[in-house]
């Protein structure tokens, strides 16, 4: 309620004498405070009109603005976002009960728009959320000399040939990603699984649709049990290409990528979060803490190339391989340190014999700031080839005996992000096997260095072009080099 002042009340009782002294009339025989008490009920009065007539013209004018906002009362709606309605009016300004939807209304609404998700979601027969995700991918590339018949070639070829210039749309790749139902313990059933066009061959007709990577997660708040196949555990970074997708960027070349079946568990700790300082209390959220991760990966065994024929039919195509990773983080999204070494065993059955493949692995990531990112992963061993090296993991000496090959390999990339809407990438990676191990006709190096500039002709449309040049030593014939380049398009869905 307004204050009421002693001056107005004062005000208003001379006025009132005045006009019954020029009516003429006597006043009524009152007790002394009856007129003040009219009076105060006036103003009582006058006050409650003037604070619903305020109401009425805030309410006109919240209509009449250009930014005008949703109602509260339609905000309850599922149909609008709680951020959007207007903010709770006075209980004078407060809409009557005859302006609110009748019960009536609302199912009417309510089966008018359950009909129209009918018509247009997509569901799946256990009522769990599914999301088609993916991107078409377009590609313009052309390879020097040795570059062969690929796409993209792994390696430069050993013989020469003439130049190849082509495009194609077998880069593209559709994806499913699901959240299912809760588990017990807290914990939450998520996966997804990606597809393209890769396999078969380059001739149009001949592009067969096959699964890239497909996971099961199983998570709860510190761990995670994951089916599923995908990149080598040891192995989980890679650089950024829309050249180099059907197969992984710098395959052969250090990356160590094939997508296989496995299964492994992660277990995460956390040491400490700072969400800010004092005197930026709202800054980046900064955590610190580690994650284990431990399980089983089947590589994939090929026989190399220089081996006789003959004894090609005693490699296990399949084994199982033990892998393990530890992760250290500390930083926020904008700010971030990762480092984490890993381990490898398995072995490889071939000609009755089992040679071992043992590797070390260390990966990075390294953003001091949030326009650049330093990453790349380094590993060192025998046997590389089961999990995406060269193929060229042992030797069938001419005596018979099978000896592993010792190789060291990785790769490294500078990621710039000068603007909003472009992305500089600088990457660069390598394999070089010990000569002493190869045949005649083995690789003794491999080194791939590149770099591509991707440009959002839109938020989900990207514009890239990408020059490579690989560097292949052989054992007997020496260097060969092969300049690829590539223009790509990419519509995100």
């Amino acid at each position: 309620m307004l204050k009421r002042s002693p001056g107005i009340v004062l005000l208003c009782l001379c006025a009132a004498a005045q006009v019954r002294a020029q009516s003429g009339s006597a006043p009524p025989a009152v007790a002394p405070g009856g007129d003040m008490q009219g009076v105060i009920e006036r103003l009582d009065r006058l006050e409650k009109q003037n604070l619903e007539l305020l109401s009425e013209i805030q309410e006109l004018r919240r209509q009449l603005s250009p930014g005008q906002r949703v109602p509260a009362r339609l905000a309850a709606d599922q149909s609008f976002p709680a951020s959007d309605a207007a903010p709770a009016v006075p209980d004078a300004a407060a809409p009557s009960e005859s302006n609110a939807p009748t019960a009536a209304e609302r199912l009417a609404v309510q089966e008018s728009r359950t009909d129209e998700l009918s018509q247009s979601k997509v569901g799946t027969l256990q009522r769990m959320p599914v999301w088609l995700t993916g991107m078409v991918l377009f590609n313009a590339f052309h390879n020097g000399g040795f570059g062969g018949t690929a796409q993209y070639p792994v390696s430069a070829q050993l013989a020469d040939s003439p130049a190849s210039t082509g495009a194609s749309f077998r880069q593209t790749v559709i994806g499913l990603r699901f959240d299912g139902p809760d588990l017990p313990g807290g914990g939450k059933a998520s996966g997804s699984a990606y597809f393209d066009f890769w396999g078969g061959t380059s001739a149009p007709g001949n592009n067969l649709f096959r699964i890239r990577t497909a996971t099961i997660d199983l998570k709860w708040k510190n761990t995670t049990i994951t089916a599923g196949q995908d990149k080598p555990i040891v192995s989980p970074r890679e650089p950024t290409s829309l050249a180099q997708v059907g197969l992984a960027p710098l395959a052969g070349a250090g990356n160590l990528w094939d997508w296989q079946p496995q299964l492994r568990v992660e277990q995460r700790f956390f040491f400490g979060q700072n969400a800010g300082t004092a005197s930026n209390p709202g800054g980046d959220s900064t955590q610190t803490g580690m994650s284990l991760q431990a399980g089983a990966y089947e590589t994939s065994e090929v026989y190399p190339s220089t081996a006789p024929i003959a004894l090609s039919g005693t490699l296990e195509r399949q084994r199982p391989a033990w892998e393990g990773r530890l992760l250290f983080y500390h930083g926020s999204e904008k700010k971030r340190a990762e480092v984490a070494p890993g381990i490898h065993f398995s072995d490889s059955h071939v000609a009755g014999q089992s040679v071992q493949s043992r590797l070390a692995t260390l990966d990075w990531l390294i953003k001091p700031m949030d326009w650049i990112a330093f990453s790349g992963a380094i590993f060192h061993g025998t046997d590389a080839a089961g999990l995406g090296g060269l193929r060229q993991g042992f030797s069938i000496l001419s005596t018979g005996n099978v000896i592993p090959v010792h190789g060291t390999g990785g790769w490294s990339q500078l990621a710039l992000f000068p603007a909003n809407r472009v992305s500089i990438h600088l990457f660069g990676g390598e394999e070089a096997d010990r000569a002493s191990d190869l045949v005649t006709g083995g690789i003794r190096s491999n080194f791939v260095y590149a770099g591509n500039v991707v440009y959002k002709l839109a938020p989900n449309v990207l514009a890239a072009m990408e020059v490579s040049q690989t560097r292949t030593d052989y054992i007997s014939s020496g260097l060969r080099l092969n300049n690829h380049y590539d223009l790509a398009f990419a519509y995100l869905f």
